[in-house]
């Protein structure tokens, strides 16, 4: 029987569950996809009664195979969602959707009481993003939903609830707190005074590492009380490297993330799409956002369309070092910023030769953008030699080589590693589930080779 750690990945669209042996090896991966339900206002939100009953059985079914045995649990998941538990553990609540439509009176004066809203934001490494601001749904339930409120014992974050469904304990940890939930007060390193202004009560936050031995179906086994999935994403690289770095973990939206930047963030910065993460080490993570992944295959289509090639048919474009010598410099997409359906209708396509053309511009200007995000991760005093691009764009070899040329400073690698949110969860739980030393972990690193101009 091989001895596994089963993590929980719950993302908006997928639901994984995933078994890492000793050495940190994928063994088995299962993905399902849930239909969502509406909640009691009728917005779509996940149906957290059937995510539950499967959590519960996939536990069965893993220690009814007599090829594992199950030491550990542990979840990552999505931010910005919490439960509403009674006193006697019920949960009130559905699961609501972060997208869900802010009442503007709910925080009518709210930041004008805590320093204004762009005080309040740069102390809670929080951009005014309404439900997205995990803590003001809180805020939200006891003025629109008083009653419910009033019978709130305990309030979770998700990766904490699906830990309840298993422990019944009672958590609060770093990772889940410090996302863009305007609790944490970053420059004090604690909850913000906001909440016991308004007698909302949230337990003491504790490690990542924390765990609980359960017997379960007769079975001892170790549950983790989760993380945040963002902050998960970087454990392999804060274990796996002994130098400073930054990492850019790229998909529809693209993450710019610098574990060692110490500096508070600035007013700038928020208006610009930059917060702050919370590291498993609990210090900040300054962080920027760019919607890369969205913007590139919106205008990719317009391109392929254009052109009369399959959508995919920029997967087999070779990296040409002489078109972007000729190309660089002169900007073409996005010279007006990005729109809001973020296609750029005012470029005539006709002025290229070629698709190879049109999509070189396209990365070129998108590389360019790029930069203007990872430049608000950087410290006046900039240690960092190394940078990591993981993800869909870690395969675009026009991307990394240019950026590795707009970085002369820096050594560029690109990093393969399937499931680091997963990963990430199963790590920080391994010394509660094995023995002996940790297995060194392989972060599928390549060295980039930039263009040369």
């Amino acid at each position: 029987m091989t001895d596994v750690i089963a993590i929980f990945d719950i993302g908006k669209t997928n639901k994984k569950i995933l078994l890492f042996d000793r050495d940190l090896k994928l063994v088995s991966q299962l993905e399902e996809k849930f239909p969502t339900i509406v909640d009691d206002d009728g917005i779509e939100c996940d149906d957290i009664e059937k995510i539950e009953a499967w959590m519960m059985q996939s536990v069965k079914t893993i220690q009814a195979d007599r090829k594992y045995s199950l030491k550990a649990i542990n979840f990552a998941t999505y931010g910005a969602s919490l439960a509403y538990l009674d006193s006697s553990g019920k949960r009130l609540t559905p699961i609501y959707n972060y997208l869900k439509p802010m009442p503007v009176d709910v925080l009518a004066g709210f930041y004008e009481q805590y320093g204004g809203i762009d005080e309040f934001s740069r102390k809670t490494a929080s951009p005014a993003l309404g439900m997205l601001n995990s803590g003001l749904q809180t805020l939200w339930l006891k003025k629109h939903k008083q009653d419910l409120y009033n019978r709130v014992a305990h309030i979770l974050h998700l990766p904490q609830y699906l830990c309840y469904v298993f422990s019944k304990r009672i958590y609060s940890e770093f990772t889940s707190i410090g996302c863009h939930t305007a609790m944490w007060d970053f420059d004090n390193h604690c909850y913000h005074a906001w909440l016991e202004g308004e007698k909302i009560q949230l337990p003491v936050p504790v490690s990542n590492d924390e765990s609980d031995e359960l017997i379960i179906n007769a079975q001892k086994i170790q549950v983790g009380i989760g993380i945040h999935d963002s902050s998960s994403s970087l454990v392999p690289y804060l274990k796996g490297s002994s130098e400073p770095f930054l990492l850019i973990s790229t998909g529809t939206w693209s993450i710019f993330m610098n574990p060692f930047n110490e500096e508070p963030l600035t007013s700038e910065q928020l208006r610009k799409d930059g917060l702050c993460y919370m590291s498993t080490r609990q210090k900040q993570v300054k962080s920027s956002r760019f919607f890369m992944g969205h913007i590139h295959d919106v205008n990719l289509q317009r391109i392929a369309d254009f052109f009369k090639v399959k959508s995919d048919y920029y997967k087999s474009v070779q990296a040409d070092e002489g078109l972007i010598c000729k190309l660089l410099g002169n900007r073409v997409f996005f010279k007006n910023g990005v729109s809001e359906d973020s296609i750029d209708l005012t470029v005539d396509l006709s002025m290229f030769a070629s698709f190879e053309e049109a999509y070189h511009q396209l990365i070129a200007d998108l590389t360019y953008l790029g930069m203007e995000s990872l430049k608000l991760i950087l410290p006046k005093n900039d240690q960092s030699e190394c940078v990591y691009i993981s993800g869909g764009f870690a395969r675009n070899n026009i991307f990394v080589r240019l950026l590795a040329a707009l970085l002369p400073g820096k050594i560029v690698y690109t990093s393969e590693i399937d499931n680091a949110t997963a990963l990430g969860a199963a790590m920080v739980l391994w010394n509660k589930a094995f023995t002996g030393a940790e297995p060194k972990l392989d972060l599928g690193l390549k060295k980039v080779e930039a263009f040369k101009f």
